[in-house]
């Protein structure tokens, strides 16, 4: 009986996985960046930029996009309701949310919703600034990678 049910699930596996080689690949999720700034006003601005990967070395599938040059990455996880009043970015820096939610508002009146795969470039180091709260009822989580350049 024992033999039956290995045949059985051996054939379920190959079967899965001829299935899966057959099936069209997912359409791939764009990326983006989204840097704030301090604008000529004193105020926080925002622009999305939507990364460009160029093609991967002949016979690889993987996609390279070159961040600014960086160093000293520190992984950061604030608890749910935490608000930093204004304040500037304390460096040029990327910031990556892994798991959790926050809102960022600029100081020029717009507010961004973060969450898990977000990406955000924060180069308002002079002005008025930006708050940054935690929200929802988990920790956020992120790590903030300085730009060196």
């Amino acid at each position: 009986m024992k033999v039956t049910i290995l045949a059985a699930l051996a054939a379920l596996v190959s079967t899965n996985a001829a299935f899966a080689a057959d099936a069209p690949a997912p359409a791939r999720k764009p990326v983006h960046i989204t840097r704030f700034f301090t604008g000529p006003d004193g105020l926080t601005h925002a622009e999305v930029i939507d990364v460009k990967f160029p093609p991967g070395a002949a016979g690889s599938e993987n996609e390279i996009f070159k961040l600014l040059a960086n160093g000293g990455a520190v992984l950061r996880r604030s608890p749910p309701g935490r608000v930093n009043d204004y304040h500037t970015a304390s460096r040029r820096q990327y910031i990556v949310t892994l798991s959790g939610y926050g809102e960022l508002v600029l100081s020029g009146g717009q507010t961004l919703k973060v969450g898990p795969g977000d990406i955000e470039l924060a180069e308002d180091t002079t002005g008025k600034g930006h708050i940054t709260k935690t929200v929802g009822t988990e920790d956020r989580v992120s790590i903030a990678i300085p730009v060196t350049e």
